[in-house]
């Protein structure tokens, strides 16, 4: 308990991954939760991918900064495509994100190291591809990073890592394991804030994405320039690799490598998040119809049980309490959840040849981040 004056800290945020829409959305959200009556209460922060970034700088308080860097932030300044013969090699991009925030925000690390002491702990999510069988258990191949617990070195390194989209990137080192984007295993970390005591209410965004079609039109350009060159056995085995890859493209089958990984993401990725909320909505349903149980029993008992009724009673609410459930928690948490896809304005990552992002669209985006979480508070009667 705090002293006279003090705000107790109970609640927690969780953000999901969402790249650069996320980010700006996620913005937003932040933006609007800080001028809240709730901002003072805030305790923790959970993000993966988009997520990371944004709530690193929300537990820092510098909203401000973040919102001047995605105003000038550009695609070619987060993935920059590679020449297409580098795919199998490279990735089909180049993580420019992390050389970007260096220059623009500054070194990770002191910034980590800011983080390890701030008032809110920031904890982020990455996904483990580390080449040998440490992947185990209930939470194999996740890995959680806590801002208090965790080397700034390390941590800096997890916050890249997690916002590593691998559909376009290989991943990265984060300590002695290899990592990448934490929504392959947990997109929207909601039941790390359900398992986090001390938590009263939890203040959530989740990024409903709406995936690209990767096409073919890179593919189609390589092969018209190409046939230039009809004669060249090599060039002629090539060019008919590519009408392969064009003829899957309309039948509807993934053209390419990652345009298969793009797909796969999109099934993992979409399925960790619903069962994370459905884990969460089950638990609160269990928790609520259990605490309905033990009233109505306590009443029959007292009404019905005579004389004995209050000891019987007495009784068995001390069987209650030290009965054990599988539930997550010991109690049912209050959440106010922001849900939504970016709308009419959406700003693409990884494509071959994006169109610049505006500052109009931008602003767009963290104006519908705000929006959405200040209608919620409307109704929750929050300040």
């Amino acid at each position: 308990m705090g002293g006279p004056g003090v705000v107790e800290r109970d609640v927690a945020v969780v953000l999901s991954g969402g790249a650069v829409n996320g980010v700006l959305m996620e913005l937003g959200f932040l933006q609007r939760l800080r001028e809240s009556a709730l901002w003072p209460r805030v305790g923790w922060i959970y993000g993966t991918s988009a997520g990371a970034l944004s709530g690193t700088m929300a537990a820092l308080d510098r909203l401000d900064e973040l919102e001047d860097f995605m105003l000038r932030l550009q695609p070619e300044e987060t993935f920059r495509p590679h020449s297409l013969w580098r795919l199998p090699l490279l990735g089909s991009h180049d993580y420019r994100l992390p050389d970007t925030v260096a220059e623009r925000i500054g070194d990770l690390v002191p910034l980590a190291r800011e983080l390890g002491g701030a008032p809110i702990e920031m904890t982020v999510v990455a996904t483990d591809v580390s080449d040998d069988d440490q992947g185990s258990g209930q939470h194999a191949y996740e890995l959680v990073y806590s801002a208090r617990t965790t080397p700034p070195e390390t941590m800096a390194q997890a916050i890249l890592a997690s916002a590593a989209i691998s559909a376009l990137v290989l991943p990265r080192r984060i300590g002695d394991r290899v990592a990448t984007d934490g929504a392959w295993v947990r997109n929207f970390p909601l039941g790390h804030a359900y398992a986090q005591p001390g938590v009263e209410l939890i203040v959530s965004f989740r990024y409903l994405p709406r995936y690209p079609r990767m096409g073919t039109e890179g593919l189609a350009r390589m092969r018209r320039r190409l046939e230039r060159f009809p004669k060249l056995p090599p060039v002629r085995a090539l060019i008919a690799e590519l009408q392969d890859a064009e003829a899957r493209g309309a039948r509807g089958e993934p053209a390419h490598w990652p345009d298969m990984i793009v797909r796969l993401m999109r099934v993992a990725i979409q399925q960790n998040t619903v069962l994370e909320e459905r884990v969460a909505r089950d638990k609160d349903e269990a928790l609520r119809a259990l605490a309905e149980l033990r009233q109505d029993v306590d009443e029959i008992v007292r009404a019905q049980g005579g004389r004995r009724g209050d000891r019987v009673a007495e009784a068995v609410a001390e069987r209650f309490d030290s009965a054990s459930f599988p539930f997550l928690g010991d109690r049912a948490i209050p959440r106010i959840a922001v849900q939504s896809t970016a709308g009419e304005v959406s700003l693409e990552t990884g494509l071959r040849t994006p169109a610049p992002w505006t500052e109009d669209a931008k602003r767009a985006l963290i104006r519908r981040g705000y929006d959405l979480l200040d209608d919620l508070l409307v109704e929750e009667a929050v300040a």
